[in-house]
């Protein structure tokens, strides 16, 4: 048998591309009270953080693992072309000492607790929803008077998903698909304060 010959693999490009593409355009997107067109949601994000940039306020992102690789790459989009004060809190230094004196499940939130003022943005990357920490980050932020956006994946029932003021929530148990999924709104998000949309 030839390589023509073999069905495609389940990893092929082109199968896992049309899948992301599928996962994308069913994302769903809430607020506190409701679900919400997900074009309208990133609208309102952006909208969100042009007050936050303008006021000079602080942007956290926060996530665990390859969630914490999307926000590294997140932070690195919003203060080179969105100009916002944006800052990840997983320093190897500072969270292994808040993880060594108080726990990791509060590492995040007892940082934040110091660091955020009211008014100040937190985006919480977690692809399971489950993460303790990051969990516990959105409750501070909350508590502190900021604004929580989260995004998710895995079970449409998981707890993160209902904590933020705007939840982006991806239908897929594939780590892979989610994070990228979570990359690309970021990223989108990113794009539309650089370019004024």
């Amino acid at each position: 048998m030839s390589a023509l010959d073999k069905p495609p693999s389940p990893m092929a490009l082109e199968g896992r591309a049309s899948e992301f593409a599928a996962v994308l355009a069913a994302a769903a997107a809430t607020n506190r009270v409701a679900k919400q067109p997900t074009e309208s949601m990133v609208r309102e994000v952006t909208d969100l953080l042009v007050r936050l940039r303008d006021r000079k306020g602080r942007l956290f992102v926060v996530g665990n693992g390859g969630s914490a690789g999307v926000a590294s790459h997140a932070v690195t989009d919003f203060l080179n072309v969105g100009r916002l004060r944006a800052t990840t809190l997983h320093d190897p230094a500072l969270l292994t000492c808040m993880s060594n004196d108080y726990g990791y499940e509060v590492a995040f939130a007892n940082v934040l607790k110091v660091m955020a003022e009211p008014d100040d943005v937190l985006i919480a990357i977690s692809s399971s929803g489950k993460s303790m920490n990051i969990r516990n980050a959105v409750e501070a932020m909350r508590a502190l008077g900021g604004t929580c956006i989260t995004l998710s994946g895995f079970e449409s029932s998981n707890p993160l998903r209902a904590m933020g003021d705007f939840n982006f929530w991806l239908d897929s148990k594939d780590y892979g698909m989610v994070e990228i999924g979570h990359q690309f709104i970021l990223h989108n998000i990113a794009d539309r304060l650089r370019l004024g949309l």
